[in-house]
């Protein structure tokens, strides 16, 4: 069973649409899905606070010296939703990041529009009730 989601931010929460990923952050951590944010950025204050009510972690590779796609900060981040990491889904616009969260046991989601994402998604967490 799924329970956890991760999503990149550049690329992915800022592609044109992205409120409709946010509004189903909203709704996964309402049934108790954990959520994280997971950024290849130096450092995570121009958006930490404005995405705070959105993710239970947020880990940016500047703070945690370990970089996506390497498998060790997929596992860092599912160890801090306390989740494992094959109970995770990734979701990326960059292939060569989903494939590194594959190799780390999560489900990955190569992002290329937010339709096409919530599709998949929908499918991933029945929970959701995902137009």
């Amino acid at each position: 069973m799924l329970r956890g989601l991760v999503l990149d931010y550049a690329g992915v929460l800022t592609d044109a649409g992205a409120s409709e990923l946010l509004d189903v952050l909203e709704r996964a951590r309402s049934v108790g899905i954990r959520t994280a944010l997971l950024s290849n950025a130096a450092s995570g204050r121009p958006v930490r606070r404005s995405l705070s009510a959105y993710f239970d972690e947020q880990v940016f590779s500047g703070e945690v010296g370990v970089a996506k796609p390497d498998r060790e900060v997929f596992l860092l981040t599912a160890d801090l939703l306390g989740v494992p990491a094959d109970a995770c889904v990734f979701v990326d616009d960059a292939a060569r990041n989903v494939a590194g969260a594959v190799a780390a046991g999560m489900v990955g989601v190569h992002h290329s529009s937010v339709s096409e994402t919530l599709t998949e998604l929908a499918v991933l967490f029945p929970s959701l009730r995902l137009p």
